[in-house]
């Protein structure tokens, strides 16, 4: 097994090491959060980037909380923890109608992405990100198969769609794509790609799709802890075995490093990135 051993990274923005971890809470104190990041096997840099945040716009504090998994390098996941949230809150519709203005600002940035002439859009990355507004209201969106879930009363509920390309087979072939399982054992676009949405990813892209998937839900006294997680966690854990680790501790960066522990046991071996946010 190999041995967690995260660093705080509480003051860290930006910089990405073997393993990271960090907290916060909301202004209030009531909302509190925690992240673990470790990173994986393969021989390339860690890949996967973060949002872990809360700030006040006007008379709103909003938790602004993401995880990116990048693949063929860490520029898009790194351009994404620095603009995606800034172009989702530019949206002129964000107050009046969050969803649209998501689903907006994902769309505007992917394209963002792809005109850059630098390197950078060769690569790609999955995305899900959560915006709680004043601890009561909370919206996913996601792209590829990085997710969120919710525990409610102690049930785990998938809050994000895993957009795999076996699922989506219809829409990649309609864009001239195929999937096939070979090289490898899971369904890909164009024998290359494991999921059916992404950011960037240019060389594909007339085969992929990058509007997100946009969920909401109202927080009530039933929440109790939202995970976002790479694919590092998912690709051996359920959804109720996360949040019945998660919900148990009630330090949330304890249990971020606790079920990034449990995946390394189950020898996942792609980065691992978790969020855990507890409302109560």
């Amino acid at each position: 097994m190999d041995k967690l051993c995260c660093r705080d990274a509480s003051q860290i923005a930006g910089n990405q090491s073997s393993c990271t971890s960090g907290k916060g809470r909301s202004n209030q104190g009531q909302i509190k959060f925690g992240y673990s990041l470790v990173k994986g096997r393969a021989n390339h840099p860690m890949e996967d980037y973060h949002v872990a945040k809360f700030e006040q716009m006007q008379e709103h504090e909003l938790g602004l909380f993401a995880i990116f998994d990048g693949h063929m390098g860490n520029g898009v996941p790194s351009y994404l923890q620095k603009n995606l949230f800034d172009n989702i809150l530019k949206e002129e519709e964000f107050w009046v109608d969050p969803g649209r203005a998501i689903s907006e600002a994902y769309q505007k940035t992917d394209k963002a992405i792809l005109s850059q002439k630098s390197e950078l859009s060769r690569g790609g990355s999955t995305a899900v990100t959560a915006i709680l507004f004043n601890g009561r209201k909370l919206w996913i969106a996601n792209l590829g198969d990085s997710r969120a879930v919710l525990s409610r009363g102690g049930q785990a509920l998938q809050m994000s769609v895993d957009h795999e390309p076996g699922t989506e087979r219809g829409s990649i072939e309609d864009k001239g794509g195929f999937v096939s399982n070979l090289p490898g054992d899971v369904p890909r676009v164009n024998g290359q790609l494991a999921v059916s949405r992404a950011f960037g990813d240019k060389s594909l892209k007339s085969h992929l799709r990058s509007d997100p998937d946009v969920q909401d839900i109202n927080i009530d006294v039933n929440a109790e802890v939202l995970i976002l997680a790479s694919d590092g966690l998912w690709k051996v854990m359920k959804n109720q075995e996360a949040v019945d680790i998660a919900r148990k501790i009630k330090d949330p960066q304890k249990a971020a490093k606790q079920l990034a522990t449990e995946a390394l046991k189950r020898e996942s071996k792609d980065d691992i990135s978790i969020i855990v946010v507890r409302f109560r």
